[in-house]
């Protein structure tokens, strides 16, 4: 079911980790921004946009991961957009034979059978470096940047004063930083400065996985993600509750200390003998 957050902005939440789904009323429809999990989610957000008299006019994945790049039959032929990185990054995947098998690894099984494959990934790259997304509805700033993933990007809707953060920004989930890039920590670093450089246009944030934020909060959040990615570089403990005893979700622990250790292991490598 579809929830106003604000004017002109829905979202729904999937029952897969509390998965966003951004919904953006424009002139002649709706921009979809990362739908998601299951068939059946989908077909309900198809449903309530139908019943709504909203057809899907464009889509947009914030990054290139498994659960940002679907898309259901009910939604249309659109266009799918995401940054020219993003759709380098999952067409290199999807050029593999296997790229089913190397996508089931990371599917949670609960799921897994009810997660369309058919369409995952055909995303169309704005040009590099685009800056906005070309579609008659608000203008919709496109902040790129590496935390995460390649091309990940974060959408501010500026006349709504809403910031749709991707996988980042989370109450529930810590930094998941892309470890297959040169310097993590600093990208991630880098990215969060660049939200907080436009943290007084915002009034809103909408995470790709946990609960919706005001303005207060938005700041709350860069500031916890900023000292769990400083204690990652230190080597310190982090005093931060996802990854706690108490974590809202029981494998974070587990992720946490992989992150550790794989960041270990990439200074090592670089430490000459």
């Amino acid at each position: 079911m579809l929830k106003q957050v604000a004017e002109g902005i829905l979202i729904h939440e999937s029952e897969f980790i509390q998965s966003n789904s951004v919904v953006v009323q424009g002139r002649d429809g709706v921009l979809l921004i990362d739908p998601g999990i299951t068939g059946d989610e989908m077909a309900t957000i198809a449903t309530d946009l139908r019943e709504l008299g909203q057809p899907v006019v464009a889509g947009f994945s914030t990054h290139p991961d498994w659960d940002h790049v679907l898309w259901h039959p009910n939604f249309g032929d659109a266009p799918r957009y995401g940054t020219a990185r993003c759709a380098a990054s999952i067409r290199d995947l999807l050029s593999n034979a296997d790229w089913e098998d190397r996508i089931a690894v990371g599917l949670p099984p609960e799921y897994a059978e009810e997660i369309p494959m058919n369409s995952l990934g055909l995303i169309t790259g704005l040009a590099t470096e685009a800056a906005q997304i070309p579609w008659h509805g608000p203008t919709i700033r496109i902040i790129e940047h590496r935390a995460h993933a390649p091309g990940h990007a974060a959408l501010l809707i500026e006349e709504r004063g809403v910031l749709v953060a991707g996988d980042m920004l989370s109450d529930i989930l810590m930094p998941f930083l892309d470890l297959e890039a040169a310097n993590p920590i600093e990208d991630y670093l880098a990215a969060l400065r660049l939200f907080e450089s436009v943290a007084d246009e915002i009034d809103a944030v909408i995470p790709g996985h946990g609960s919706v934020g005001g303005a207060e909060q938005l700041r709350a959040r860069i500031e916890q993600d900023r000292a769990y990615v400083r204690d990652l570089r230190d080597g310190v403990v982090p005093d931060d509750p996802r990854v706690g005893p108490s974590a809202p979700l029981d494998w974070l622990p587990d992720v946490h200390r992989w992150q550790r250790q794989r960041l270990a292991q990439k200074e090592q490598s670089r430490t000459p003998e």
